[in-house]
């Protein structure tokens, strides 16, 4: 436990603290020093490519599907099933325990964040698509950061079955999403019980049954995402649509306190500029993943027809989670009155925003969406955990099958029992794969960019 503590205070503590003016501090882990500059530089390298280039991710984003391998996935796809994981308990929950603790500014630097974050995903989900292989086991593509991490490290010409670094990640990538499905188990039940009375262990039983049926089938997970995801993610952003139209009038002091709270100026909860700049960032980051390397296991199985295009792809995905779901929940908080939701925390919280603005039935929907958001992101994450197992034990259908076992208990011990411990490796794991996935993402970036540069000359 000591050892695992301090890995997670090396990852997410404060490494470097900075005074400010005012009594305040700034506080900067590793990972928001590693993944910021990171996002700056990728953001510069690739001319702000999230800004130039967004009218040609919608384009990419509509384009009719060309399959060339039997069982491959296309490119819009693999934008569902990162989506499907990114956009989960973080956009709702996270968000609101980053304004609880940052102020209204927190929502201004996720943003930023994210913006900064788009560039840092193309780079990923690019070299995901130059590293990919065929899946003999699934049909179609595998790959992602275990596959490039291992081509940087293994020459050619010294040829080995496993690189220590791709080792690693692959590890902790399966540590990650073992300790996210406990999580997610957990806010489930806890949601349904606090909206309908349900016992847990009912709610758990019917989540980990339908779950086993979808994961424990060959090629299920994209079909029943291709439907949920557009779905969930469509109803949430009318439902908050619909908040924002009724409360119109509220919108210019909404606004007005996220860019003044942003700067500082006017003094935050939880201590000023650098708990709203923290709190902000961290969210962004936690949220969206970029620099992770969890996303470009599902960008590595596109069928598409160049490598920048699921690039393109991936960064666009981080605008959805983001700019567009995480504003949602913001929206939702900030417009409610602020003596009504005093004292509360997470899900409770946004549930007495949602009674607020909706009555009973803004306390049902936010269960149900919980319930899809959480249910995507679990048959997503054992998506991703496919090519990484494959790295590790071969391709064989038993080591796939126990790890989708061992995620289904988790799961199910997640959805009566609440372990922080275990809560915390999700923490861990996904910081332990962002550093791993850095080594080698930023030397090969230059393969990436070249990519970018040869799909830009052909659109000329």
């Amino acid at each position: 436990m000591a050892v695992f503590q301090f890995v997670y205070n090396v990852l997410w503590g404060d490494l470097i603290t900075i005074p400010l003016p005012g009594g305040s501090a700034l506080g900067l882990s590793l990972l928001v020093l590693i993944l910021i500059p990171s996002g700056i530089y990728f953001t510069v390298r690739t001319r702000f490519l999230p800004f130039r280039l967004f009218p040609e991710m919608l384009k990419i984003a509509t384009e009719k599907k060309n399959l060339s391998l039997k069982g491959s996935i296309s490119g819009v796809q693999a934008l569902i099933i990162s989506t499907a994981t990114r956009v989960g308990m973080g956009n709702l929950v996270g968000v609101v325990a980053a304004i609880s603790a940052g102020g209204a500014g927190a929502v201004f630097w996720m943003w930023v964040t994210a913006l900064l974050g788009s560039s840092t995903a193309f780079a990923e989900a690019t070299l995901a698509q130059l590293y990919k292989e065929k899946d003999p086991l699934y049909g179609g593509y595998r790959g992602g950061p275990a596959y490039y991490i291992h081509h940087f490290f293994v020459k050619e010409d010294k040829p080995r079955r496993y690189s220590v670094i791709a080792v690693l990640f692959a590890l902790s990538g399966l540590i990650c999403w073992c300790g996210i499905s406990q999580v997610i188990g957990n806010s489930v039940s806890s949601a349904f019980e606090n909206a309908f009375q349900i016992p847990p262990l009912y709610t758990t039983i019917i989540l980990v049954l339908v779950a086993a049926v979808i994961v424990l089938r060959k090629n299920a997970t994209v079909k029943v995402l291709d439907v949920i995801v557009p779905i969930m993610a469509g109803f949430y952003f009318l439902i908050t649509l619909f908040i924002i139209i009724k409360n119109f009038g509220l919108l210019p002091s909404v606004f007005q306190r996220i860019f003044a709270e942003a700067f500082g100026l006017r003094q935050a909860v939880a201590g000023g500029f650098g708990a709203v700049l923290m709190n902000g960032a961290k969210r962004g980051l936690f949220s969206n993943e970029a620099g992770s390397g969890s996303a470009p296991c599902a960008a590595a199985a596109a069928d598409i027809s160049h490598p920048a295009k699921e690039g393109l792809l991936q960064a666009f995905g981080v605008f959805i989670d983001t700019i567009v779901i995480c504003s949602c929940s913001a929206m939702i908080m900030l417009l409610t009155p602020e003596g009504l939701t005093d004292g509360l925390q997470g899900m409770d919280l946004l549930q007495a925003a949602m009674q607020h603005h909706l009555g009973t039935f803004g306390v049902i929907f936010i269960a149900v969406i919980l319930w899809l958001f959480s249910f995507s992101t679990f048959i997503g994450i054992l998506f991703y955990a496919r090519p990484n197992v494959a790295y590790l034990f071969g391709d064989n259908w038993i080591s796939q099958t126990l790890y989708k076992l061992l995620a289904l208990v988790m799961l199910f011990v997640g959805g009566l029992v609440a372990y922080t411990f275990v809560w915390d490796l999700g923490d861990v794991g996904v910081g332990l794969m962002t550093v791993f996935n850095m080594i080698a993402l930023i030397p090969l970036s230059k393969k990436a960019m070249d990519s970018l540069k040869e799909y830009e000359s052909a659109l000329k």
